[in-house]
């Protein structure tokens, strides 16, 4: 190993921050508080993305709830709701391009749920960055 230490890929704080905001979900905690038990801190974009996600969970989960036809979220699987919440907030605040994240995050559903979930985040995903690129136009 070299003595230089670039830490985790933006893919890997993406990954770390979903399984944050799984255990978050899972104990009905907020993320802040299952992050302050932790006996190491993770990187600085996990927390950034962590609070982007707490900061605009409404706003993510109102478009997913309006791009997901005939899905409430509580239907959804707790994961890929959490997976789209996470995107959205960073497609709405974040500073990285459209594509980067829907992609990332159809593969984090691909790979910790089914070939279902990944089809449907990237349909509802696809959704709200068309309704956003129109409003921006």
């Amino acid at each position: 190993m070299s003595s230089y230490d670039a830490g985790p890929s933006r893919r890997e704080s993406r990954e770390r921050a979903v399984e944050l905001a799984y255990e978050a979900d899972t104990r009905q905690a907020p993320s802040g508080e299952i992050v302050a038990a932790l006996p190491i801190l993770p990187e600085p974009f996990v927390l950034e993305l962590l609070e982007l996600m707490d900061t605009h969970r409404d706003e993510a989960e109102r478009l997913i709830q309006g791009a997901a036809r005939g899905w409430t979220l509580a239907r959804m699987a707790v994961l890929d709701r959490l997976i789209m919440t996470l995107a959205v907030a960073e497609l709405l605040h974040g500073e990285t391009p459209p594509g980067a994240v829907l992609s990332e995050a159809v593969e984090l559903a691909g790979r910790y749920s089914t070939e279902e979930s990944s089809r449907f985040v990237n349909g509802v995903l696809g959704t709200i960055r068309r309704d956003l690129a129109a409003l921006r136009d």
